[in-house]
C-alpha cells in the first residue's frame, strides 16, 4: 500500500506547522473506525520487523497481536529458524521470512505495507532505504542514525520512492507527553524559559545478547546521549513547541567503569539554549536510574516524572495541580496513530525530519563535549 508521493522539503516553519496540525490524525481515528473500541477498518495493515531482539519480542508483537489495524505480516532476521519460529506463532507465511541481504524481495511481499527497523542505531539507514526500495512505508526505532548524512540519505529514499518515514517516538502519542506538549504550544503558562531533565538507567553487567551493541561505538553511535538522552532532547524542543535549539554546551561525565565504557561514554551532561534565550539542562547516564523533566515559565510550571520517560505511565503535575489522564500503551497507541497517519496521509507526529533534527543536536552535543566550546547547532 502506498500512499502519494511525499511534497518537497519543507521549511522549519512550516515543519512546525505540521507538526502541531498532525495531532488531528488522532482524532481523526473515530471517525475512521480506528479507535480502539470502534468497528474493525476493512483492510488491517500488514507491518514486518526487522530484527527480532528484545523490543521486538517483548514491546511490538504484543502491541501489535492486540491492534485491531495492524498484523504482523513477516520478519527481518539473521536467523531463518528464528523467523520460522516467529511465522508459527503469528501466523503469517514463510515467504515472508526474509534475510537482512535479501530485504529486496519485500518488493514481492503485497501483503506487507509498512517495515519498522528495530535494529542497532548504525544499521538503520541500511535497513530503511532498503525497505522503501522495495516500496514499503518505513518505521524506524529511535535514534533515526549516527550520522546527519545517513538521516538525509533515508530521507531521500522514501520520498523518491513515495513511501511514508516516521521515527518510533512512542511518547509523541502518549497522553499526558500529549497534554504537556499542548501546554507549551498554546503558551498556558507562557513560553517555558527554564528547563532540566534527565533519563537515565544503570546498565549493570551487561548480557551480551542484550546491552553489548549499546557500548560498541560503531554499532551504537554513542552511549546514553544516542539511547537515553534522544528523549530528553525531545522533550526540551517539546517544551518550546518544536523549535530546535541554536548552540549547545556538554561535558562528558566521569567514567568508573573503563572496560565497559571504552568505546562510549558512561555519562554526559549538556545545556541546549534556544533563540528567545531559553535555557535546558540535561544530563543521561548508564550509571543511575532517573527519569523526570520539568520546564518552567513566567506564570506556572509543569513535570513529566515517575519516570517521564520509561514504559510506565508519566505522572504530569503542573503550578494547577496533577493531570489526570488515561493510561496507555505506548507502543499499541503510537502504533495505532501511525496507522490513522497512513491511511489518512496526514502529517505524521514523528516524521523523519524530526529524526534528522535530533541527530543534528546530538552530533553537536557531542562536539561540545569534546571540544569544551559552546557549538552552534545546524538543522
Amino acid at each position: 500500500m502506498k500512499t502519494p508521493s511525499l511534497p518537497a522539503p519543507v521549511s522549519r516553519r512550516r515543519f512546525i506547522g505540521q507538526l502541531s496540525a498532525a495531532a488531528a490524525a488522532i482524532s481523526l481515528m473515530p471517525r475512521l473506525g480506528l479507535a480502539a473500541d470502534g468497528p474493525k477498518p476493512a483492510k488491517k495493515l500488514g507491518i514486518a520487523l526487522v530484527g527480532l531482539g528484545n523490543y521486538s519480542t517483548d514491546e511490538l508483537a504484543p502491541a501489535i497481536g492486540q491492534s485491531q489495524h495492524w498484523r504482523l505480516a513477516g520478519v527481518v532476521t539473521g536467523s531463518p529458524e528464528k523467523g520460522k519460529r516467529w511465522a508459527q506463532r503469528h501466523a503469517f507465511p514463510q515467504r515472508n521470512i526474509l534475510g537482512y541481504e535479501t530485504m529486496a524481495r519485500l518488493a514481492d511481499c503485497p501483503d506487507i505495507d509498512v517495515v519498522y527497523v528495530v535494529t542497532p542505531n548504525a544499521l538503520h539507514a541500511e535497513h530503511c532505504i532498503a525497505a522503501a526500495g522495495a516500496g514499503k512505508h518505513v518505521i524506524t526505532e529511535k535514534p533515526m542514525a549516527t550520522s546527519v548524512a545517513d538521516c538525509d540519505a533515508m530521507i531521500a529514499a522514501c520520498r523518491g520512492a513515495g513511501v511514508r518515514l516516521m521515527v518510533g517516538y512512542r511518547l509523541h502519542y502518549e497522553p499526558h507527553t500529549a497534554e504537556f506538549c499542548r501546554l507549551a504550544r498554546e503558551r498556558t503558562f507562557g513560553p517555558f524559559m527554564r528547563m532540566k531533565g534527565s533519563n537515565s538507567f544503570d546498565m549493570g553487567d551487561p548480557d551480551p545478547a542484550d546491552y553489548n551493541w549499546r557500548v560498541n561505538k560503531k554499532l551504537a553511535g554513542g552511549g546514553p546521549l544516542m539511547d537515553m538522552g534522544v528523549y530528553v532532547i525531545q522533550a526540551a524542543c517539546m517544551a518550546k513547541a518544536e523549535e530546535a535549539p541554536v548552540a549547545v554546551t556538554g561535558k562528558f561525565g566521569p567514567v568508573t567503569r573503563p572496560r565497559l565504557f571504552a568505546q562510549v561514554e558512561q555519562s554526559i551532561s549538556w545545556t541546549m539554549e534556544f533563540a528567545d534565550g531559553a535555557l535546558a539542562d540535561c544530563e543521561t547516564s548508564y550509571a543511575e536510574q532517573v527519569s523526570l523533566f520539568e520546564a518552567t515559565a513566567a506564570h506556572g510550571w509543569a513535570r513529566l516524572e515517575d519516570p517521564a520517560f520509561y514504559y510506565d505511565e508519566p505522572l504530569l503535575t503542573t503550578s494547577r495541580g496533577v493531570v489526570d489522564l488515561p493510561k496507555v500503551n505506548h507502543q499499541l497507541a503510537q502504533l495505532d496513530a501511525m496507522a490513522a497517519e497512513i491511511l489518512t496521509g496526514s502529517p505524521s507526529l514523528a516524521p523523519g525530519e524530526m529524526g534528522r533534527r535530533d541527530i543534528a543536536i546530538v552530533k553537536a552535543i557531542y562536539a561540545a563535549a569534546a571540544s569544551g566550546q559552546r557549538t552552534e547547532v545546524k538543522v
